[in-house]
């Protein structure tokens, strides 16, 4: 009787506060995401692991419009904010894994499948702490996007690595998503504060990529990223106007 008596007033509330457009359009959006990772397991089960990789990619895009389509809309909620994270595990943790293990590491058996495992695990601890700890500035570590296009890239590219060298590969993509070295974070860019210049310059090495390295760029770009966090260059200050970047210096202190 509780349990009915409870249910009807959910219902109750449910009619006189239904979800508004503005909040249904964003999950839309990152449904799409987890579409792209769930088509990839899929395809990867078939053995079409070109498409799969290639999916991984198509997500991205939709992980990259649903917090713009809800802070353009003023549509972001806790709800999105969960889904998104539950749309990128499946993405960009368990698709890529499922990929690679199945593309190499199986060969080392239950090792593989140890490190497979390994890389979904980083991924989940990853955006577990991105949610509970925002710091301003640079990512906290690899973000998970770029971790699981990192290892799908080598897909796409048809490199084929010993199957031990791969599975290191990955271990070492897993912690660095884990760990606190500082990556460019891009997303704050505006018109305003990013020097044309040098976005000419990086839209340019993007398509030069592309026209020298064919398959190959998104491996080459993604590594370069990698690279820059490791040494730590940070894109998001380098493209900054200078008084964009002095203002955001004096804002830390």
């Amino acid at each position: 009787m509780k349990d009915f008596l409870r249910i009807k007033r959910l219902m109750c509330w449910r009619k006189k506060n239904p979800m508004e457009f503005r909040h249904i359009l964003p999950n839309m959006v990152t449904s799409g995401n987890l579409l792209c990772g769930l088509f990839s397991l899929i395809l990867t089960l078939h053995g079409r692991y070109v498409p799969a990789a290639w999916l991984v990619f198509f997500a991205v895009i939709f992980d990259g419009f649903d917090g713009k389509v809800a802070r353009m809309l003023g549509g972001g909620t806790q709800f999105g904010l969960e889904f998104d994270s539950l749309a990128d595990l499946v993405s960009f943790g368990v698709a890529p894994s499922i990929l690679l293990y199945q593309v190499s590491a199986r060969n080392l058996h239950i090792m593989g499948a140890v490190i497979a495992c390994f890389f979904a695990l980083c991924v989940a601890l990853r955006l577990a702490r991105f949610n509970v700890v925002h710091v301003p500035g640079p990512f906290q570590g690899l973000p998970c996007p770029a971790g699981g296009l990192f290892v799908s890239s080598f897909v796409i590219a048809g490199v084929n690595l010993p199957a031990w060298v791969m599975a290191g590969v990955m271990a070492f993509t897993g912690f660095l998503m884990i760990s606190s070295i500082p990556y460019a974070n891009m997303k704050k860019l505006t018109k305003k504060t990013a020097d044309s210049v040098k976005c000419l310059v990086l839209f340019s090495m993007f398509v030069m990529s592309f026209v020298f390295l064919k398959k190959g760029a998104p491996l080459f770009l993604f590594a370069l990223y990698i690279v820059s966090g490791l040494i730590h260059f940070d894109w998001g200050q380098w493209i900054l106007k200078p008084e964009a970047r002095d203002e955001a210096i004096d804002s830390k202190r």
